[in-house]
């Protein structure tokens, strides 16, 4: 794709609903944070913005590193560098485990301390993963829709980090990567009859897992009904429950929440929603949704326009980076309305977290940039066929 390598990124061919949409939830998980946080920052720093101003440091950082990537990483370039994206996500999983680098809060072994900084390493292999197996169905594809050793080969690799990923251990990111790895697959072409075996064997293999641990049929049996044991294991779902209950329809006011006051656990993390549910009502709630839903629904509507072009790599990548957004979306919201079990999972865009945030701004930016570089080929193509 030669005529590809020449495009240079426009600010003019730039997706604005798109751009509106993640910067839009950027600030607003930067009130959240400030709001959530400060009560928690006061009593263990005593200082009340400590992680509203990390935050606003990781959301400059994040614009900063969205922007370069953007003007600098073309997608021609990205697509050579693609055969690096899995052994480089093997490599920083494997780090966590050398003493002195991986740092280990409440039991798991999530954090990377490099310079002063926490770095999480289950975000940064979930856009190598996309990465891989985006280059993987794009070379692949023929093969995919025919053989079941091109099918299998994905499914074994996605094993293998997910054995990294359970010895964190870090559930949340293997139901993430999965998800993303089905849905790549089953919109490259693997017929559906695949996907229904499969379907059993992974059912199986997840209620093996959840049973596996304690601590997972806890969170099991306190999902099925929290209130049995609401001052145990339901103790954070019916906090999260009171929130949503006391937001009504235009919520308590910003600042206001009563649910943050060290009654819900992880209050600017995990469970920022709550406390956004709280403060907003359904009205800020409903307008937080409809943000993500532009969001993933342009990116989708450009995974197709690329793949009508015939732009394998392209396409993928961003359908992965669509499925990983809304994948992690969907479980966050659930997870703090009840409807799905407990899980330590970020809000993409809005909950605290450094690394969650600088990934997501880089898959961001690859996506713009795929999306300038196909408006302006179909630019230079309307060029050749008017003259």
């Amino acid at each position: 794709m030669p005529a590809l390598t020449m495009l240079r990124p426009s600010l003019q061919r730039i997706d604005l609903p798109l751009l509106s949409a993640a910067l839009g939830l950027s600030l607003l998980g930067l009130v959240m944070v400030a709001s959530a946080s400060l009560q928690i920052a006061e009593l263990r720093l005593g200082q009340p913005f400590y992680y509203a101003l990390r935050h606003g440091v990781y959301l400059g950082m994040g614009l900063a590193l969205g922007a370069a990537v953007y003007m600098l990483v073309s997608m021609a370039w990205l697509e050579k560098l693609r055969v690096l994206a899995l052994p480089a996500s093997i490599a920083v999983l494997l780090m966590l485990f050398i003493p002195g680098l991986g740092r280990e809060v409440n039991g798991s072994l999530r954090w990377l301390n490099l310079a002063g900084f926490t770095v999480q390493p289950s975000e940064i292999a979930k856009l190598g993963f996309v990465m891989y197996l985006a280059g993987y169905i794009a070379v692949r594809k023929q093969a995919l829709e025919t053989t079941w050793q091109a099918f299998l080969i994905p499914l074994g690799v996605l094993g293998m980090l997910a054995v990294l990923l359970l010895m964190q251990p870090d559930f949340g990111a293997v139901v993430v990567m999965g998800v993303a790895a089905m849905g790549m697959l089953f919109l490259g072409g693997v017929p559906t009859r695949r996907f229904l075996l499969l379907a059993l064997l992974l059912s199986g293999l997840a209620a093996l897992v959840a049973f596996a641990q304690p601590y997972r049929v806890a969170r099991l049996m306190s999902f099925m009904d929290p209130w049995a044991d609401q001052f145990g294991s339901g103790y954070q779902l019916t906090q999260s429950l009171i929130a949503f209950g006391r937001g009504h329809w235009m919520g308590v006011g910003l600042g206001n929440s009563v649910q943050k006051l060290f009654y819900l656990p992880e209050a600017h993390t995990d469970f920022v929603y709550a406390v956004l549910a709280e403060e907003l009502g359904l009205l800020g709630n409903l307008l937080m949704i409809a943000a993500f839903a532009l969001l993933i629904a342009r990116i989708f509507l450009l995974g197709g326009r690329l793949e009508a072009r015939g732009w394998q790599f392209h396409a993928q990548l961003v359908y992965g980076i669509a499925l990983v957004f809304s994948t992690q979306v969907l479980i966050n919201l659930g997870v703090n309305m009840g409807l799905l079990p407990t899980k330590g999972l970020t809000l993409p865009f809005v909950s605290y977290g450094g690394s969650s945030l600088l990934i997501s701004a880089v898959m961001i930016a690859l996506v713009l940039r795929a999306g300038t570089e196909l408006k302006g080929y179909e630019e230079r193509e309307r060029g050749r066929v008017r003259t």
